[in-house]
């Protein structure tokens, strides 16, 4: 490992003293940015115990650098929406995922899509929505001073053919478990939901799964999940890719895969349901969906490489070739869920689970309006 990844540094800082961790909390605030793929980050010293959201302040940030904000009109508040155990300051510590707002307190900022995806799983919440994404994603080092390339691969060029990375071991084989392994180990510390790894199908990619995570909670634990990857990155001198086709030509690009159920599909005759009811919805609202799944997807769903077609709706029993799958397991219950194998690896899991749940539960009643918040966010600042 110390021959394939350059800048190994260490960013466990110095150890706070037992009387520090007692007198003060550290609350690191995590955002989405103007970018919609990245976050931000700063850290805000409590006296005080934290122990629960009610306890924590709103607080702001300039958002005319994270491309949310024009100068003149720069601040942006913080909502804290969720917390959980910072696996790297340790107890009491915590990391705080907010949601933005405009200095009215009232008007989402620029790619913050929660609120909607709250509103739609609240109006279904008797339907009781569980989730469970795949999320991949490549490690790449530097090459000299800027350019960026797969970890483990020769600089500049190319490694064996795929066919051998795919939960492989070995030092010829797999590429950057460290960091897989120390990414899993701080969510559990931190009590992110999440379910499992695997190396992937290319070299130097990877695959993290959260879940089962219920309503908003999958949008929640995943942005933290991304997180805390992204800091591990850090000490690991790795830049994490989410790009879903970063590597053109032969290779697998990255998907997000969409593990899906209600309660109507975990009962009884829940198959059924999911074959005659809810493939035809979703291939009705097919071109409205892929809409939200993930910008440049196009160049990774071209019905190679274990996807679908990007402009073409199917579905198949225990099939990877297809825009959704439903595992034999589930055919042969007769009841349980369905994987969208359609969203790419950046998406933003909170317009992907809403779409979802609104399309299969709510009668698609908001489905416009989430592709217009989404359209509006990625027009240039300053013309949505």
């Amino acid at each position: 490992m110390t021959e394939t990844i350059e800048n190994l540094r260490d960013f466990n800082y110095y150890q706070l003293s037992p009387d520090v961790n007692k007198k003060y909390v550290l609350a690191e605030y995590i955002w989405i940015d103007g970018t919609g793929e990245q976050l931000r980050a700063k850290t805000k010293v409590y006296l005080n115990p934290i122990k629960t959201l009610e306890d924590l302040e709103w607080w702001t940030y300039d958002g005319s650098s994270t491309d949310q904000a024009v100068t003149r009109f720069s601040e942006i508040y913080l909502k804290p929406v969720r917390m959980v155990k910072d696996p790297f300051r340790g107890d009491p510590h915590l990391l705080v995922l907010c949601e933005t707002y405009l200095p009215d307190k009232k008007t989402p900022a620029r790619f913050n899509f929660r609120w909607i995806s709250n509103l739609i799983m609240e109006q279904a919440k008797d339907q009781k929505p569980w989730f469970g994404i795949e999320q991949e994603y490549f490690l790449l080092k530097r090459t000299g001073t800027t350019h960026l390339w797969p970890l483990g691969w020769p600089n500049g060029g190319f490694p064996y053919p795929q066919g051998r990375y795919y939960c492989s071991i070995g030092e010829r084989n797999n590429f950057g478990r460290a960091l897989a392994e120390a990414h899993l180990r701080a969510c559990l510390n931190a009590g992110i939901k999440i379910a499992g790894l695997n190396a992937e199908v290319a070299p130097s990619q990877w695959e993290f799964q959260i879940g089962i995570a219920e309503g908003i909670e999958i949008g929640d634990h995943m942005w933290l999940a991304r997180y805390i990857l992204e800091r591990i990155g850090e000490e690991f001198g790795i830049d994490i890719n989410y790009d879903p086709k970063p590597i053109l030509g032969d290779w697998n690009g990255s998907g997000a895969h969409c593990n899906y159920s209600t309660l109507t599909t975990r009962q009884e005759g829940g198959y059924r349901y999911i074959v005659d009811k809810l493939m035809p919805i979703l291939k009705e609202n097919h071109i409205d969906m892929i809409k939200l799944y993930g910008q440049k997807n196009e160049l990774r769903l071209t019905g190679k490489h274990e996807t679908g077609k990007y402009d073409v709706f199917t579905w198949g029993d225990g099939a990877r070739g297809c825009s959704v799958r439903v595992p034999i397991i589930t055919k042969e219950q007769g009841q349980g869920y369905f994987e969208d194998r359609r969203p790419a690896a950046n998406i933003d899991p909170y317009l992907v689970s809403a779409a979802l749940v609104d399309v299969t539960c709510l009668n698609g009643q908001h489905l416009k309006e989430l592709i217009q918040i989404f359209e509006n966010s990625i027009k240039p600042l300053g013309q949505s």
